[in-house]
């Protein structure tokens, strides 16, 4: 196989062809995951020695779409209502204090020409594939179930003409959006179903190639700070540092004054974020890929202040990547440990903890997170929602199987969970962006 790379045309049409062929042939290629199951999950995840190859591992569920009478599993005593259908890729989902609903219907934005590249056609072939070549409607949705019974019988459109919009918060009257390039705010007036202010811009948010575009915000407790999560610009800084600055990191934000600060980094790509009862943030991270089916797991954990978890250099604490170069090993002795693996590539993205929630008691204290499901490894991994208990302020026990059913039976994808919110009702959303459904999961209809 190096042999043949060495060999390729290097006119990009001449090309093409090829990289067809290799884009049909990558699931034969690569390695498959030999711990046990649950190996990669928990407080000491087992980390096995990397696998390199010069292809990576490509398996995905290609996208499909739920099928008529079909949709995903909820766990037993729980049931689940599509809240709304027929959205435009629902990424996000927030939940106003009167009960409203607002869904970031988002993607990719466009990106500068990077130039040709094999790898770069095969990973956007791929990606087309997964459901993530749709482009983005740059929108946001409001919904309104006003009799409880699970489904919205009012949608809006609440504001267009974003800029890839992915998280919101609500402080006081003033509702934030977090664009690709730039967190903005509008004025909120409770039950408005529309917004038609301008955006007024708060700080700019780091942008460009956008490797990982999504940026979430979340406010504090006053809601004098807000924390903005940033994405890598790569995998594993291969593109160069200089265009990572503030990148794979949690930024504060502060709104008086309009500036931000770095809070948190060597995070490779942050989306959820919650604050816990004893008041500290957390958040879920997408690490590292193409070191095998076994590496990295992608974790849930509590952020400090000031604190570095060692992307590029290092994962998972102070296990240093060795593809890296110039290596860093003062920042590698820096290095924290995340507090709990949630599993090889399973991408998590949402996470919420249960408050008040109307689901089975087993559920009552913890986090939910949605999974949006493995690229890089063999066999898929994620495609489902989870909840990862808690005693006290700690994860404690594997997580347990929420929403299932994602992926059918000839490894289609229905549906990828994203962004997940609990609702004023105390029942848990989630956004699927390739089912284009907004799913409510309760104790039952009505709660």
């Amino acid at each position: 196989m190096r042999a043949l790379l060495l060999s390729l045309p290097t006119s990009r049409f001449a090309m093409l062809p090829l990289c067809a062929a290799l884009t049909l042939g990558l699931t034969a290629c690569g390695d498959t995951a030999k711990l046990p199951p649950g190996a990669d999950m928990g407080a000491t995840p087992t980390l096995p020695a990397p696998v390199r190859s010069l292809i990576p591992t490509v398996n995905i569920a290609p996208a499909q779409g739920w099928p008529e009478g079909v949709m995903p599993q909820p766990m037993a005593g729980m049931t689940v209502t599509a809240l709304a259908t027929g959205l435009d890729h629902p990424r996000w989902v927030y939940t106003l204090p009167n009960g409203d609903v607002l869904v970031a219907e988002s993607n990719k934005p466009p990106r500068p020409d990077a130039g040709f590249s094999i790898k770069g056609w095969i990973m956007g072939t791929v990606m087309k594939r997964a459901g993530a070549g749709v482009p983005s409607a740059n929108r946001i949705t409001l919904l309104r179930d006003v009799d409880g019974d699970g489904k919205a019988e009012t949608r809006t459109v609440f504001m267009q003409g974003l800029m890839s919009p992915f998280g919101m918060a609500l402080v006081g009257k003033e509702l934030f959006i977090a664009n690709a390039d730039a967190l903005v705010k509008v004025p909120y007036e409770e039950g408005q179903t529309a917004i038609t202010a301008t955006p007024v811009k708060v700080v700019d948010l780091p942008a460009g190639i956008n490797h990982h575009w999504t940026k979430n915000v979340i406010a504090s407790r006053d809601g004098s700070k807000l924390y903005v999560t940033v994405g890598s610009n790569s995998n594993i800084g291969e593109n160069g540092m200089d265009i990572e600055v503030d990148r794979a990191a949690i930024l504060e934000v502060d709104p008086k004054t309009n500036t931000r600060r770095l809070f948190a980094s060597g995070l490779r790509n942050p989306n959820g974020m919650a604050w816990a009862a004893d008041g500290t943030l957390w958040t879920v991270v997408n690490e590292r890929d193409e070191i095998g089916s076994d590496l990295v797991p992608d974790y849930l954990t509590s952020v400090k202040d000031g604190a570095f978890y060692g992307w590029p250099y290092s994962y998972y604490g102070q296990n240093v990547d060795v593809r890296v170069t110039p290596p860093r090993p003062d920042l590698v002795a820096k290095a924290l440990s995340p507090d709990y693996a949630l599993g090889a590539h399973v991408a998590p993205l949402g996470m919420v903890f249960a408050e008040g929630n109307s689901l089975p008691a087993s559920l009552a204290s913890g986090v939910f997170v949605g999974e949006h499901g493995s690229w890089n490894r063999k066999p898929l991994s994620g495609y489902k929602v989870v909840f990862v208990p808690f005693t006290g302020s700690k994860p404690s026990g594997k997580p347990v199987d929420v929403l299932t059913g994602f992926v059918s039976p000839d490894g289609k994808a229905y549906g990828r969970p994203v962004g997940v919110a609990m609702d004023k009702r105390g029942a848990l959303l989630v956004a699927d962006d390739v089912g284009n459904v907004i799913w409510r999961v309760s104790g039952h209809v009505g709660r």
